[in-house]
């Protein structure tokens, strides 16, 4: 029989045999069909193995791959990385071979001092000198157990940003990767208190919340205090205190109760004197670590400058006694005229040690370093025809006052002093001493019949002043040809009160600052006048009320109306339109009367025979600072003259009158007055307001610019 054939297995053939045609039977069972275990554990792995993204299109921040809570093994890394372009490192860690890496303790190893991105980014190269200048001096890297330093750049340098820098990277960070302080304290004139908070808050944007006291009862001042002192820990709700001088005097007994990292004395030239109160109260303070800011630059007095050096490097030059012994009496003697050359030779000596040991914990740049980044500045000295109602009654009061004979007899007395302020009061406008002449005053006797018929106070006659016209067409073109705001300094509350009258009667918007206004009051005047959108044309300034610090960039135009004797008063009062944020060129009118006692004091200032103090002002100690012979050339009106300070210097520039060699190369308003464009006619002014102004009462004007407009640059 033949054998059956075998179909052909599953096993042969290798694979099932499916019709294209219809699905292959299922095994009918009532089990739920489930997915092969194997497969989802596969699945579930690939997903978790994927590394987190953050679900934003295109982010490229951080991941956040530390976990909260969890200390991060291996070494300590720095707060900011000090390898990225534009990092400004303060300090970087010793580097360390192969082998002494391997030795170190990782929890001690110093790490980068790196300041903060969002404020390196804004910093100039001269301030990021300065930020690491002053984080040397305040850890002692500077000078070995010394931890103080004067921040003396000029005006208009960024010294708050600098200071602002400063903080917070003490704050935040140090080698030890932990902050170096926990609280600081700025201690600055009443008027900065608000504008401290301002720039606290400008540069970062609430990443801290500081604490300014400007106003209150003592009980809550007080509370406050303590609540400041009482901060402790890594992260301190309010590190920083801002207080004026005066607050902190009256309450220093709850600030030296604890410690304070760091203590900012802004305009710190109040300090020069060591045995006031505010001196002895912020010098009893618990803070090593001191810091001195003053514009202004130190006069020259040595025991002033002592003072500022102790008072944040205590001990650096000794103590009183030792400083006056080895280094002030050798330096005097040395400069007397007497001296023998010996003498000489050892002041020469002890002068340039002192200044090297100061040096050390001093930095100071001046404001040329600016012209990089600001505008043009014009300045201009215009030289002012007194009207023929004031050259009367200013012969007049020489003839009756008769200062000159009191001098003659070698007498200095009261009156020699009160006649300086009635004239400088007279250059500005008569009304200023109309009630002198009412009372018929030593020196106005009669002068009441020179003013005109039916002449009164009420209204402000500019046509009775030369400079007072001036003002007016300055004011007037500028108004009347352009968008720019016009700044107004003057000496004496009652010249501000005939520009306010003058505003008044010209219908000029206008807002006034002087010292009875609070601080907070005066921020706000501040901050809505650079708002271009302001109406307000003009700001008013006394020179005298606290304009320090100010930041009134939102006007171009500033008129000096009259001379301080002390040069650093003016340097202040101008310094407030030329600074940084100005997009436009300023114009600087500073305006003298001519052949009069304001040509005398300005003389006075280009010598720079600054007055410590404005002592003539205060009508104290008056002979220290003026022989009889100078005294005697103040009481002297010259009438023929366009300029009296021209014809002081001897101009070889000038023939006739005219200007026949231009300034020499490489001159600009910081060179010696004999080195500006000389006018005594309008065809050499640059400014087409002065020029339109010019045959008004101008009888000559000195102007130069601050540096050459670099093209390309608007």
């Amino acid at each position: 029989t033949r054998k059956r054939q075998k179909p052909v297995s599953e096993t042969e053939s290798g694979e099932c045999y499916r019709s294209p045609f219809r699905k292959p039977l299922a095994q009918l069972t009532n089990r739920p069909h489930c997915l092969d275990s194997s497969q989802h554990e596969a699945f579930i792995r690939s997903i978790l193995s994927k590394p987190f993204k953050v679900p934003i299109p295109n982010y490229k921040g951080p991941l956040g791959l530390r976990a909260l809570g969890i200390k991060r093994a291996g070494l300590r890394s720095p707060l900011h990385d000090p390898f990225e372009e534009g990092a400004l490192v303060l300090y970087e860690p010793p580097l360390l071979s192969a082998h002494d890496q391997l030795k170190i303790d990782k929890d001690k190893a110093p790490v980068h001092v790196v300041v903060d991105p969002v404020l390196s980014r804004v910093l100039r190269p001269h301030q990021r000198e300065g930020v690491k200048f002053l984080w040397d001096c305040v850890t002692s890297r500077r000078i070995p157990g010394s931890h103080g330093c004067i921040m003396a750049d000029e005006m208009g340098l960024g010294k708050t940003l600098q200071c602002i820098t400063l903080m917070w990277t003490l704050l935040r960070q140090s080698p030890d990767c932990k902050p170096e302080i926990e609280k600081a304290m700025v201690v600055s004139p009443s008027s900065l208190v608000r504008n401290w908070y301002n720039e606290v808050e400008k540069w970062l944007g609430g990443r801290i919340q500081p604490l300014a006291i400007d106003g209150g009862s003592k009980e809550e001042i007080d509370r406050k205090l303590v609540g400041f002192m009482n901060q402790r820990g890594l992260r301190v709700p309010s590190p920083i205190l801002i207080i004026s001088y005066e607050t902190f005097r009256l309450h220093a007994e709850a600030l030296q109760k604890g410690s304070v990292g760091l203590v900012i004395c802004d305009e710190g030239h109040r300090l020069k004197n060591s045995e006031n109160q505010t001196y002895q109260a912020l010098n009893s303070l618990n803070t090593p670590r001191r810091v001195l800011i003053s514009g202004t630059p130190i006069q020259n007095d040595l025991l002033e400058y002592f003072s500022l050096v102790h008072f944040v490097n205590s001990g650096i030059l000794g103590t009183a006694q030792e400083f006056k012994r080895h280094f002030e009496i050798p330096i005097l003697k040395g400069r007397d005229a007497d001296a023998s050359e010996a003498e000489r030779h050892k002041g020469e000596e002890r002068l340039k040690e002192l200044i090297s040991i100061v040096n050390r914990c001093l930095i100071r740049r001046t404001s040329d370093i600016l012209s990089k980044y600001l505008p043009v500045k014009i300045e201009q000295v215009v030289c002012c025809r007194l009207t023929p109602l004031q050259a009367e009654l200013y012969k007049n009061f020489l003839k009756q006052a008769k200062p000159v004979e009191e001098l003659k007899e070698g007498k200095i007395s009261v009156s020699s002093l009160s006649s300086i302020t009635s004239l400088k009061k007279l250059c500005n406008h008569p009304a200023l001493i109309h009630d002198k002449c009412v009372e018929e005053e030593e020196g106005f006797m009669g002068a009441l019949d020179l003013f005109p018929a039916g002449y009164s106070t009420k209204s402000v006659e500019p046509q009775l002043s030369g400079k007072m016209l001036v003002l007016d067409y300055i004011l007037a073109v500028t108004k009347s040809t352009s968008n720019d705001k016009v700044v107004l300094v003057s000496n004496y509350t009652q010249t501000l009160d005939l520009f306010e009258k003058l505003c008044r009667n010209r219908r000029y918007l206008y807002v006034r600052l002087d010292g009875t206004m609070s601080i907070k009051k005066r921020a706000k005047i501040v901050e809505r006048f650079n708002s271009p959108s302001s109406p307000e044309f003009i700001f008013m300034l006394s020179s005298k009320a606290g304009g320090c610090g100010l930041n009134l960039i939102g006007a171009n135009r500033l008129v000096m109306f009259d001379p301080d004797w002390n040069p650093a008063n003016d340097e202040q009062a101008m310094a407030r339109v030329w600074r940084d944020g100005q997009k436009k060129t300023c114009y600087i009118y500073r305006l003298l009367s001519t052949g009069t006692i304001e040509e005398k004091i300005f003389q006075r200032q280009t010598h720079k025979k600054a007055l410590s103090s404005c002592v003539v002002d205060e009508e104290q100690d008056v002979e220290r600072h003026f022989s009889l012979g100078e005294l005697k050339e103040l009481f002297t009106l010259n009438e023929t003259t366009t300029s009296d300070t021209h014809d002081k210097i001897k101009c070889r520039r000038c023939v006739n009158g005219h200007q026949v060699r231009p300034p020499p190369e490489g001159s600009d308003c910081t060179s010696d007055l004999s080195q500006w464009n000389h006018c005594a006619d309008k065809r050499g002014l640059q400014d087409s307001v002065l020029k339109a102004a010019w045959d008004a009462a101008v009888t000559f004007t000195f102007h130069h610019h601050s540096h050459e407009e670099q093209r390309g640059i608007p």
